[in-house]
């Protein structure tokens, strides 16, 4: 929904954490959901939140797909807004809607946002910068 993303922000203030934008029929977004997995097992205060770019009608379905991964501590939210452009502008203007998308935020809010596949030891090399400057 408008606004929620800035809240998922704003709740993470001073903290690193990940967003990471899916879909159910998005390839490589179950990709970064095994690699995902492997590092929520490694470093389990990994602070993830997933947010879904399917419709709430696929609730359901978006849950079931889920549960085939080891994210239970992950946040998860479903786009809830029929104009979705209106939504892809809020979290980023300059993302397009390719998928998956991913935004790394450092604990004093920096943000870097990568489009495509992602890379599990560049990923944790992230994750040991930021808890080095915990």
């Amino acid at each position: 929904m408008r606004g929620s993303y800035q809240e998922i922000v704003s709740a993470r203030a001073g903290k690193p954490f990940i967003i990471s934008l899916w879909s159910l029929d998005c390839t490589y977004c179950h990709d970064d959901m095994v690699l995902f997995g492997k590092l929520s097992k490694k470093y389990p205060d990994l602070d993830l939140v997933l947010i879904s770019t399917d419709t709430p009608e696929q609730i359901k379905e978006i849950a079931r797909r889920l549960q085939k991964y080891p994210l239970k501590k992950a946040e998860s939210w479903i786009f809830a807004d029929s104009f979705v452009e209106r939504l892809r502008y809020e979290v980023d203007a300059q993302w397009y809607g390719e998928l998956p998308r991913t935004y790394f935020y450092d604990a004093q809010g920096h943000v870097l946002g990568l489009s495509g596949k992602l890379d599990y030891a560049k990923i944790e090399q992230w994750i040991r910068g930021v808890k080095k400057n915990e």
